[in-house]
């Protein structure tokens, strides 16, 4: 059972949690990680390219010119995609790239992704995060003690000091322990994370 050092923040270690085998020590699934980024990376796009079809342009819906004794191909539209300024053939219309993954997969990554963070030391549990008051200065100062240029900072919800101290710090983003994405842990590689929300992350990923 793996076990990691735990540390108050003045970055001074007040003792030890054993981390759960089933979350963090769990090997590297570079395949499965590599699916669900992919999967979130798809549903952030917007989908939102468009062309206009021949039924979508503004234009004339006189016949061009008469039907026969021209020498010309019969023609019944300027709107047609092969006249200029007609409508586009085939081109994009908005869509979703949404897919979905099993949510066992989604889960496997995420168990990889901590565990190899645990393993190479970019997880830091704190006893708690209790700053006091809103002060992205403080919260600045304690970072810098930790030795940290860019973690994810994680604790409850209702830790309203915390999320409001690090909106403006750069290379520092704050998650709720229900909101942790696996493409923001990888961009940040660190994880900043209070003991009691480790603990409810190992409940949410052991089901």
């Amino acid at each position: 059972m793996p076990s990691v050092d735990v540390f108050n923040l003045e970055n001074e270690k007040v003792g030890t949690i054993d981390l759960a085998e089933e979350v963090f020590g769990q090997d590297l699934r570079e395949d499965l990680i590599s699916e669900v980024v992919r999967c979130q990376r798809a549903r952030m796009r917007k989908g939102c390219a468009s062309t206009k079809t021949r039924g979508d342009v503004s234009g004339t819906g006189a016949k061009p010119f008469r039907q026969k004794r021209t020498g010309r191909a019969r023609q019944g539209t300027r709107r047609a995609p092969h006249h200029a300024g007609g409508g586009v053939a085939f081109g994009p219309h908005p869509r979703s790239y949404a897919f979905r993954i099993p949510k066992k997969v989604r889960r496997r990554a995420m168990c990889s992704a901590l565990s190899q963070q645990a393993r190479d030391a970019r997880l830091k549990v704190v006893r708690d995060f209790a700053l006091g008051e809103i002060k992205t200065r403080k919260l600045a100062a304690v970072l810098d003690g930790f030795g940290l240029k860019r973690a994810m900072l994680v604790d409850g919800k209702d830790n309203k000091e915390l999320r409001l101290s690090a909106r403006n710090l750069e290379g520092f983003v704050f998650r709720p322990d229900g909101g942790i994405n696996l493409v923001e842990l990888l961009r940040f590689e660190n994880l900043v994370i209070s003991e009691s929300s480790i603990k409810r992350l190992e409940e949410e990923l052991k089901r």
